[in-house]
């Protein structure tokens, strides 16, 4: 009987996407919150535990999910080697559900370092922010990898990917304004906010459509991903 997850073909699949030394890939979103350490040093200026979520965690752990996500589908087309991927046995979609899942596995190992370099370089945080930095990732990760397919270019994803998260960054206000339908939606912050008008319970539900309607968009998302890309002939034009 299979596992229904194939470390070791997983490993295979992340070696082909960011090459022998992947390890390396967590260690990289460190460099952003001791930049942020020595800027506010100089500065004089100070982060609230509520936004560790999006200012320390979820902005390289955004960048890294959007490296990973545009090499799950348009690596494979920028490198020459889909039309090879489209032999792998147990179906092309096999391989592209590894990648997946090894970039995950990345990103929470990524997410790990980054918790421990903020509750070290700053202060403590609530442990919610957590799932919600993931959350943000995972949805980038996932959106990348649509456009990788759409677009049939690592350069064109990235970018497309990269307007879509400046315009969340607009609308959000960088964070200051919560927003139900943002991946980076801070239940923490809005709680913290002085101004804010919303009860306890209302937070709570505007959490919970936040976290199901994300989910669902995502799976909405890989699933019109990979309708295009078994598109094999269109795919290999």
């Amino acid at each position: 009987m299979s596992m229904p997850f194939d470390v070791g073909f997983a490993r295979q699949a992340i070696v082909l996407m960011a090459g022998s030394r992947w390890w390396l890939l967590p260690l990289l979103p460190l460099a952003w919150p001791i930049f942020v350490r020595v800027l506010f040093m100089f500065n004089g200026e100070t982060i609230e535990p509520e936004a560790t979520q999006g200012t320390l965690i979820g902005i390289p752990l955004a960048a890294l999910a959007i490296f990973l996500g545009i090499r799950v589908i348009a690596g494979e087309i920028d490198d020459g080697s889909l039309e090879v991927s489209y032999t792998v046995p147990g179906g092309i979609q096999k391989l592209w559900f590894a990648k997946l899942g090894a970039s995950l596995a990345i990103l929470i190992g990524a997410e790990a370092l980054l918790a421990i370099a903020a509750l070290v370089l700053f202060h403590t945080y609530p442990p919610g922010v957590l799932y919600g930095a993931l959350q943000a990732s995972v949805f980038y990760l996932v959106l990348s990898t649509a456009f990788g397919a759409l677009f049939r270019g690592e350069a064109a994803a990235a970018m497309a990917t990269g307007v879509v998260l400046a315009f969340n960054g607009m609308i959000t206000d960088m964070g200051d304004n919560q927003i139900v339908i943002s991946p980076f939606y801070n239940p923490f912050a809005l709680a913290a906010d002085p101004n804010t008008i919303l009860s306890s319970g209302e937070i709570l539900a505007r959490t919970l459509q936040n976290r199901i309607g994300i989910v669902l968009v995502m799976a909405g998302i890989l699933a019109l991903a990979f309708m295009r890309a078994n598109r094999r002939e269109r795919m290999l034009e």
